[in-house]
Protein backbone atom coordinates (compact mmCIF):
# COMPACT_ATOMS: atom_id res chain seq x y z
CA UNK A 1 0.00 0.00 0.00
CA UNK A 2 1.39 3.39 -0.98
CA UNK A 3 0.42 6.51 0.93
CA UNK A 4 1.06 9.86 -0.66
CA UNK A 5 1.69 12.72 1.75
CA UNK A 6 1.37 16.19 0.29
CA UNK A 7 3.91 18.87 1.19
CA UNK A 8 1.49 20.78 3.45
CA UNK A 9 0.79 17.67 5.55
CA UNK A 10 4.48 16.85 5.75
CA UNK A 11 5.27 20.43 6.84
CA UNK A 12 2.59 20.24 9.57
CA UNK A 13 4.08 16.97 10.83
CA UNK A 14 7.59 18.45 10.95
CA UNK A 15 6.31 21.59 12.69
CA UNK A 16 4.43 19.53 15.29
CA UNK A 17 7.58 17.49 15.99
CA UNK A 18 9.65 20.66 16.40
CA UNK A 19 7.09 22.02 18.89
CA UNK A 20 7.16 18.71 20.79
CA UNK A 21 10.98 18.77 20.84
CA UNK A 22 10.85 22.29 22.28
CA UNK A 23 8.54 21.09 25.08
CA UNK A 24 10.94 18.24 25.86
CA UNK A 25 13.88 20.67 26.06
CA UNK A 26 11.96 22.74 28.59
CA UNK A 27 11.01 19.70 30.70
CA UNK A 28 14.56 18.35 30.70
CA UNK A 29 15.87 21.80 31.56
CA UNK A 30 13.52 22.07 34.54
CA UNK A 31 14.36 18.62 35.89
CA UNK A 32 18.12 18.99 35.40
CA UNK A 33 18.17 22.68 36.50
CA UNK A 34 19.71 23.47 33.11
CA UNK A 35 18.92 27.15 32.65
CA UNK A 36 20.24 27.21 29.07
CA UNK A 37 17.82 24.43 28.06
CA UNK A 38 14.94 26.31 29.68
CA UNK A 39 15.92 29.49 27.82
CA UNK A 40 16.12 27.54 24.54
CA UNK A 41 12.38 26.83 24.74
CA UNK A 42 11.39 30.53 24.89
CA UNK A 43 11.97 33.54 22.68
CA UNK A 44 13.90 36.27 24.54
CA UNK A 45 10.80 38.50 24.44
CA UNK A 46 8.46 35.72 25.62
CA UNK A 47 6.01 36.12 28.50
CA UNK A 48 5.64 33.30 31.05
CA UNK A 49 2.89 33.15 33.68
CA UNK A 50 3.86 30.32 36.00
CA UNK A 51 2.89 30.24 39.67
CA UNK A 52 4.07 33.42 41.36
CA UNK A 53 5.84 34.73 38.26
CA UNK A 54 4.35 36.69 35.38
CA UNK A 55 7.14 38.03 33.21
CA UNK A 56 10.08 37.08 31.01
CA UNK A 57 11.88 33.74 30.98
CA UNK A 58 14.63 35.47 32.98
CA UNK A 59 12.03 36.51 35.57
CA UNK A 60 10.84 32.90 35.73
CA UNK A 61 14.37 31.52 36.19
CA UNK A 62 15.15 34.14 38.85
CA UNK A 63 12.07 33.06 40.84
CA UNK A 64 12.27 29.34 40.15
CA UNK A 65 15.98 28.60 40.57
CA UNK A 66 16.39 29.50 44.27
CA UNK A 67 13.51 27.16 45.19
CA UNK A 68 15.37 24.22 43.62
CA UNK A 69 17.98 24.16 46.43
CA UNK A 70 15.52 22.32 48.69
CA UNK A 71 14.36 19.83 46.03
CA UNK A 72 16.22 16.62 45.40
CA UNK A 73 13.66 15.32 42.88
CA UNK A 74 11.87 17.11 40.07
CA UNK A 75 10.27 14.74 37.59
CA UNK A 76 8.07 16.14 34.81
CA UNK A 77 6.21 14.21 32.14
CA UNK A 78 4.29 15.65 29.20
CA UNK A 79 1.60 13.76 27.34
CA UNK A 80 -1.51 14.87 25.42
CA UNK A 81 -0.84 17.77 23.12
CA UNK A 82 -3.14 19.68 20.80
CA UNK A 83 -1.70 22.02 18.18
CA UNK A 84 -3.74 24.51 16.19
CA UNK A 85 -1.72 26.33 13.53
CA UNK A 86 -2.49 29.91 12.60
CA UNK A 87 -0.72 30.55 9.33
CA UNK A 88 2.87 29.38 8.94
CA UNK A 89 4.44 31.03 12.00
CA UNK A 90 1.99 30.77 14.91
CA UNK A 91 0.62 27.76 16.81
CA UNK A 92 -1.81 27.59 19.73
CA UNK A 93 -0.64 24.63 21.83
CA UNK A 94 -2.04 22.89 24.90
CA UNK A 95 0.17 20.26 26.55
CA UNK A 96 -0.79 18.17 29.58
CA UNK A 97 1.84 17.52 32.24
CA UNK A 98 2.37 15.65 35.49
CA UNK A 99 5.16 16.44 37.92
CA UNK A 100 6.56 14.91 41.09
CA UNK A 101 8.50 17.19 43.43
CA UNK A 102 10.34 15.98 46.53
CA UNK A 103 11.81 18.21 49.21
CA UNK A 104 15.05 16.84 50.68
CA UNK A 105 14.47 14.56 53.72
CA UNK A 106 10.66 14.90 53.50
CA UNK A 107 8.53 11.78 53.97
CA UNK A 108 6.06 12.84 51.27
CA UNK A 109 6.32 13.65 47.59
CA UNK A 110 4.06 16.19 45.92
CA UNK A 111 2.28 15.19 42.72
CA UNK A 112 0.69 17.78 40.45
CA UNK A 113 -1.05 17.68 37.12
CA UNK A 114 -1.84 20.51 34.80
CA UNK A 115 -1.49 22.04 31.38
CA UNK A 116 0.79 24.41 29.51
CA UNK A 117 -1.28 26.75 27.32
CA UNK A 118 1.23 28.21 24.88
CA UNK A 119 1.45 30.48 21.90
CA UNK A 120 4.38 29.17 19.86
CA UNK A 121 6.02 31.34 17.25
CA UNK A 122 8.29 30.25 14.42
CA UNK A 123 11.22 32.53 13.68
CA UNK A 124 14.09 31.70 11.35
CA UNK A 125 12.77 28.15 10.97
CA UNK A 126 12.65 27.50 14.75
CA UNK A 127 9.60 27.10 17.01
CA UNK A 128 9.72 28.48 20.56
CA UNK A 129 7.23 29.67 23.18
CA UNK A 130 6.12 33.30 22.80
CA UNK A 131 3.45 33.28 25.56
CA UNK A 132 2.86 30.65 28.28
CA UNK A 133 0.22 30.16 30.95
CA UNK A 134 0.73 27.26 33.37
CA UNK A 135 -2.53 25.89 34.83
CA UNK A 136 -2.72 23.35 37.67
CA UNK A 137 -5.67 20.95 37.48
CA UNK A 138 -4.95 18.70 40.48
CA UNK A 139 -2.49 18.17 43.32
CA UNK A 140 -1.85 15.52 45.96
CA UNK A 141 0.74 14.10 48.31
CA UNK A 142 2.14 10.55 48.29
CA UNK A 143 4.13 8.56 50.82
CA UNK A 144 7.88 8.77 50.22
CA UNK A 145 9.03 7.53 53.64
CA UNK A 146 10.88 4.52 52.18
CA UNK A 147 12.13 6.22 49.01
CA UNK A 148 15.68 7.00 50.16
CA UNK A 149 16.24 3.44 51.35
CA UNK A 150 14.78 1.89 48.20
CA UNK A 151 16.68 4.17 45.80
CA UNK A 152 19.98 3.44 47.56
CA UNK A 153 20.22 0.15 45.62
CA UNK A 154 19.66 1.76 42.20
CA UNK A 155 21.60 4.04 39.90
CA UNK A 156 20.47 7.61 40.42
CA UNK A 157 20.73 10.74 38.40
CA UNK A 158 21.39 14.28 39.51
CA UNK A 159 19.66 17.60 38.96
CA UNK A 160 22.54 19.11 37.00
CA UNK A 161 24.85 18.48 34.04
CA UNK A 162 26.56 15.66 35.98
CA UNK A 163 23.47 13.55 35.28
CA UNK A 164 24.39 10.47 33.20
CA UNK A 165 21.95 11.58 30.45
CA UNK A 166 24.52 14.25 29.47
CA UNK A 167 27.25 11.65 28.81
CA UNK A 168 28.15 11.13 25.15
CA UNK A 169 28.10 8.22 24.80
CA UNK A 170 26.48 6.84 27.93
CA UNK A 171 28.92 4.40 29.57
CA UNK A 172 28.12 0.98 31.04
CA UNK A 173 27.87 0.72 34.81
CA UNK A 174 27.87 -2.22 37.22
CA UNK A 175 24.62 -3.58 38.62
CA UNK A 176 23.71 -2.22 42.04
CA UNK A 177 20.58 -4.14 43.00
CA UNK A 178 21.49 -7.06 45.21
CA UNK A 179 19.09 -9.98 45.25
CA UNK A 180 17.24 -9.15 42.02
CA UNK A 181 14.04 -7.15 41.66
CA UNK A 182 12.11 -6.37 44.84
CA UNK A 183 8.86 -4.44 44.92
CA UNK A 184 7.36 -2.54 47.84
CA UNK A 185 4.71 -5.28 48.12
CA UNK A 186 7.44 -7.91 48.48
CA UNK A 187 8.93 -6.02 51.43
CA UNK A 188 5.56 -5.77 53.17
CA UNK A 189 4.87 -9.48 52.60
CA UNK A 190 8.29 -10.33 54.05
CA UNK A 191 7.68 -8.05 57.08
CA UNK A 192 4.37 -9.82 57.80
CA UNK A 193 6.01 -13.23 57.45
CA UNK A 194 8.89 -12.22 59.73
CA UNK A 195 6.58 -10.55 62.28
Amino acid sequence: MTTDIDNATLARMVNRQQIWDCMLRYIRGADRMDQDLIRSAFWPDAHNTHGGVSGSVEDFIAGWHPAQATRDISFHMVSNQSVEFEGDTLAHVETYFMAAIHIKDDTQIEMVGGRYADLFEKRGGEWRVKTRLVMLDWQGMADASQMKERLATRHQGSRDRNDPSYERPIRPRPALAVGGWVSAGDNKSKEKADG
